[in-house]
């Protein structure tokens, strides 16, 4: 038995058994408005396009009234008269008769903005209820090569298209409003005597240079294989995360006054892997001897009690392989949603997966996604990125630009590329025979100078200075450090 569609207090026509959310009145409203007065369609239009409509024939008339005003061409029921004079649908309803009718119906033009997010709304609904069908209808079907994990991968990137669609453009705001923001933020670096106005990465030099990690900054961290890349993202997070301290902000909201919540999706290493270097560092240990199990009783006492430290430490790992670029922006939603979000750290960029099937649009894709991420959460994304081997044949090792695998667009998309690059990994492999003694002195002077020494080459900054920041580093530890410069060995 087939129950009749009720209309609610609101006008709107709920949903029965046969029709789906809808409100004929409200799309009679915005296209009487619309009809009756052209320049109420530039407030309306980034909020809905045609397909939001329920009746095909409103779809038409909005459609053909669109295409009018985008021209400069006036669309009123005389000029769309000759444009639907065979339409079938607008026959039924009474021709040109209901194109004046609609005009002359229309209430009022203070309100369309409201009818347009009514027709939006619903048609979000109507959405909504044939995804829900579309996953029923997959999940009743016990297909083999329909698992049921890919369908759930498959119905959160549907919802994630639909909420994307939800985000209504925000358009131009004023300069007062550009300007407030902007000194907004310097009054934060002002209140830090001078220090920073994004998030300490926990490294000095680093953070002189950059200025910490500023919010809606997509950070490109790169490097060759064994030069650090992931050692010092792991370092980052592990400082980000232990300085966190949660309080009221200037501007009312609450959230990180230091460091911040991290989420770090790890798609080469399990998440137990990381733990092991991140603790190896808190607790100056080998992550050779952690991962042995050598070690001696005050080793183990001071392990243990690092783990125990680093309970309370706001870092979230995802340890997902493969993931799609859609996936990453959900789950960092979710967990912004849940736990807060200050900085996300993907590692490796190259691991995400897009959609597109030549490789350089998907890479092209996939950073164009993670710049989006940022700017939407309103927080800085480093993501790892490979470097082509065309470094390994150059004399001088160090990495450029031109270097980054793959695409171009990671260069474009980036606020900041950084290089890891540390020389005595490559020195170190030339060692020459024992009976050559000169060239052994001249190995062994400069093993020494570049000995737990480590290079962050930032070869792109948009908004501050490019150049080479010098870090110690210690490879038992995975650790990176602040380099004591020989001025500094006194304090």
């Amino acid at each position: 038995m087939n129950e009749i569609a009720t209309i609610n207090a609101t006008g709107v026509e709920v949903q029965s058994a046969d029709t789906m959310p809808h409100s004929i009145e409200a799309e009679q409203q915005l296209l009487g408005a619309i009809l009756t007065d052209n320049d109420i369609f530039d407030r309306i239009a980034t909020l809905i396009r045609a397909e939001h409509f329920y009746d095909p024939v409103h779809k038409r008339i909005f459609e053909i009234a669109a295409a009018r005003i985008a021209k400069n061409n006036l669309a009123s029921p005389v000029t769309l008269k000759a444009f639907m004079a065979d339409d079938e649908g607008l026959q039924e309803l009474g021709g040109a008769a209901y194109l004046a009718r609609l005009a002359a119906s229309a209430v009022s033009t203070f309100a369309v903005r409201d009818y347009a997010q009514m027709i939006y709304d619903l048609a979000i609904r109507r959405d909504l209820i044939r995804l829900g069908r579309d996953i029923s209808d997959q999940a009743a079907k016990v297909d083999v090569a329909s698992e049921p994990r890919e369908q759930i991968v498959a119905a959160e990137q549907k919802l994630y298209k639909l909420a994307e669609q939800g985000q209504a453009e925000s358009g131009f705001q004023s300069f007062l409003r550009a300007v407030t923001e902007a000194v907004n933020v310097a009054n934060a670096a002002y209140q830090r005597e001078g220090g920073l106005a994004g998030i300490s990465t926990g490294l000095i030099d680093m953070d002189k240079k950059l200025g910490g990690l500023h919010p809606s900054d997509l950070l490109i961290l790169a490097g060759r294989p064994s030069m650090g890349k992931t050692s010092l993202a792991t370092n980052i997070a592990f400082n980000v995360a232990k300085a966190y301290r949660k309080g009221a902000r200037p501007d009312g909201s609450t959230g990180a006054l230091e460091g911040g919540v991290v989420g770090f999706f790890s798609l080469e290493m399990s998440a137990e892997q990381l733990a092991g270097r991140i603790l190896a560092e808190a607790s100056e240990i080998s992550s050779h001897k952690i991962r042995q199990g050598d070690m001696e009783e005050e080793e183990f006492r001071r392990f243990v009690q690092a783990a125990k430290d680093l309970e309370a430490c706001p870092l979230y790992i995802d340890d997902t392989p493969a993931l799609p670029i859609s996936q990453v922006a959900a789950r960092s939603r979710r967990l912004k949603r849940t736990h807060g979000l200050d900085l996300i750290i993907v590692d490796y960029l190259q691991l995400l997966r897009g959609t597109a099937e030549n490789r350089v649009q998907e890479i092209a894709e996939i950073s164009m996604g993670l710049k989006a991420i940022a700017k939407e959460l309103n927080i800085p994304v480093i993501a790892l990125s490979q470097l082509s081997r065309q470094v390994e044949s150059r004399e001088d090792k160090r990495p450029q630009l031109s270097d980054l695998r793959e695409s171009g667009s990671i260069e474009q998309d980036a606020d900041v590329v950084m290089f890891v690059f540390r020389e005595e990994y490559y020195v170190e492999r030339e060692k020459p025979g024992e009976h050559e003694l000169d060239k052994m002195v001249d190995w062994q002077e400069r093993m020494a100078r570049l000995h737990a020494k480590a290079e962050v080459i930032i070869g792109k900054q948009r908004h501050g200075p490019i150049g080479t920041v010098e870090l110690s580093f210690e490879s038992q530890f995975t650790r990176f450090g602040n380099l004591v410069k020989p001025w500094q060995q006194g304090e």
